[in-house]
């Protein structure tokens, strides 16, 4: 079983991908939430590009990824649930949940140390806010981030088709959540109770260092609210809010091979949580 899972796992991925990915860019044709502020065909041409580099350098770099690891560790009788007698059932459903709250807290992490938000500014860096920004992520803290999923699948042992079915779900929230689509209000209010919504996200990458330092949530949008990190709307506005970060501004100083030096060669700013100003409402 877990053989066939491994030869099928990256159709499947991609085959969710691709079909979440055109149902949200006809979705931003049809009813966008805002009006893009910067060359669409750029922004695309580097945020897509930033998918195909990462793509390859995974396959290149984990033979072993974290469906992989997930099979070696049930194999091996390593972490959590291939040591405790719990029903799979309850093991599939923790090991999602956990494997969740590890990427949360990722992303607070990829907020907190400068060295780490160096890499993520690539990501908060887009000058517009739409379903391409969702997987704008700089190759080093793909890496990272593989590196970190594959130690948390370890230590939770969890079950090959939870780390399927999470990694669906995150490559699916991710986008879904950066999409520049415009949902009802009455809606948005429902179903941010229980998944991140483009609302909720967008306020994250608001070019307020306070407001970037919120909503850290891909998936589920327990943690900001249960951990104090839940911000309900940005302060100007959904339509009234600018994106990306204060120190880059320039759509120029922002294609393929200029933010993959940004780590290396862009500056800060105040957004690391330890910077005076990154987390209260006077910056």
């Amino acid at each position: 079983m877990n053989t066939l899972i491994l030869e099928h796992e990256p159709f499947i991925r991609l085959g969710f991908f691709v079909g979440i990915f055109l149902v949200l860019a006809l979705g931003e044709l049809a009813a966008p939430r805002r009006a893009l502020t910067t060359s669409k065909s750029a922004r695309w041409f580097a945020n897509i590009g930033i998918v195909l580099i990462n793509t390859i350098l995974v396959r290149l770099l984990f033979p072993v990824a974290a469906v992989s690891m997930a099979v070696i560790a049930s194999d091996k009788h390593w972490g959590l649930f291939n040591n405790v007698g719990v029903p799979y059932w309850l093991a599939a459903v923790l090991s999602v949940v956990l494997l969740d709250f590890v990427i949360y807290l990722q992303h607070v992490l990829f907020h907190a140390v400068p060295v780490f938000w160096r890499l993520h500014m690539m990501h908060h860096s887009d000058l517009d806010f739409d379903l391409t920004t969702g997987s704008r992520f700089h190759p080093i803290e793909v890496v990272l981030s593989m590196l970190i999923k594959m130690a948390a699948v370890v230590l939770i042992g969890a079950p090959v088709l939870s780390v399927i079915v999470f990694e669906v779900l995150l490559n699916a929230t991710s986008t879904f959540n950066h999409g520049n689509v415009r949902l009802p209000l009455g809606i948005d209010r429902v179903l941010r109770l229980f998944v991140v919504t483009p609302d909720m996200h967008r306020v994250h990458h608001s070019v307020f260092p306070f407001e970037t330092n919120s909503n850290f949530g891909f998936n589920h949008p327990w943690w900001d609210r249960l951990l104090g990190t839940y911000r309900d709307q940005p302060r100007l506005g959904h339509e009234g809010m600018t994106t990306g970060l204060n120190q880059f501004r320039d759509p120029s100083g922002l294609t393929l091979m200029r933010i993959l030096a940004l780590p290396f060669l862009g500056k800060p700013g105040n957004y690391p949580l330890n910077r005076r100003g990154a987390t209260g409402e006077d910056s």
